[in-house]
């Protein structure tokens, strides 16, 4: 069995948390790994908040149906996306992607010119779906990195957007937390962390063309 079946065989969504801190040499391997996730169009648009504040997390906590595991895990990180995406923001992304690749003017303008094209064509509503489903590709690609790394994860959506944003007074900055996600190490009296995984098989699942 290859390392990543290996990994996502062993991990499960962590329900109680050891009080075990996860190292700092870790921990950048994980926020290195998320800076790393591919985003539509390039864009990144998207802040990861790493709340280590007790009190932060205690207040968090009342508006998380009370899960110990935003307390309780090592870090908790929140993944936020801006509350509208602007031609600012576009021209940020491809005049530092031009720098970096060395594009010509007229590559960089002609790209540049599709994104805003494209966000023209589309509603507030529709844009903030589109951020949204960003942040889940970003899910993915932490909670497999941590398992990765034999560290522990639970994604939650089970909590307060808005109570979110206020505490964290993401208003102020123009920011929306969409997905919230503890990571640590599991307690050893977790007795989720010996239930069987249970997954439909392969030919309930796929389908081949």
């Amino acid at each position: 069995m290859t390392q990543i079946i290996k990994a996502l065989n062993w991990r499960y969504a962590t329900k109680k948390f050891s009080t075990q801190k996860i190292p700092q040499e870790k921990l950048d391997i994980i926020l290195e790994a998320l800076r790393l996730t591919p985003s539509s169009l390039g864009l990144q648009a998207w802040k990861f908040l790493i709340i280590e504040n007790p009190e932060l997390r205690t207040k968090l906590k009342e508006v998380s149906w009370n899960q110990d595991q935003v307390t309780d895990a090592s870090h908790l990180i929140v993944l936020a996306r801006p509350t509208h995406i602007t031609d600012q923001d576009v021209l940020k992304w491809t005049h530092y992607l031009a720098e970096k690749r060395n594009m010509t003017a007229d590559s960089k303008d002609r790209f540049e010119q599709m994104i805003l094209n494209y966000l023209k064509s589309v509603d507030e509503k529709e844009k903030g779906i589109w951020l949204d489903k960003q942040l889940y590709i970003a899910l993915g690609n932490l909670m497999t990195s941590c398992a990765l790394e034999g560290i522990d994860s639970c994604p939650i959506e089970g909590f307060d957007p808005a109570a979110y944003d206020k505490i964290l007074q993401l208003d102020e900055v123009g920011l929306k937390s969409v997905v919230v996600c503890p990571i640590g190490y599991r307690a050893d009296d977790d007795p989720y962390q010996h239930e069987a995984k249970v997954r439909f098989p392969r030919e309930d699942l796929f389908l081949h063309f």
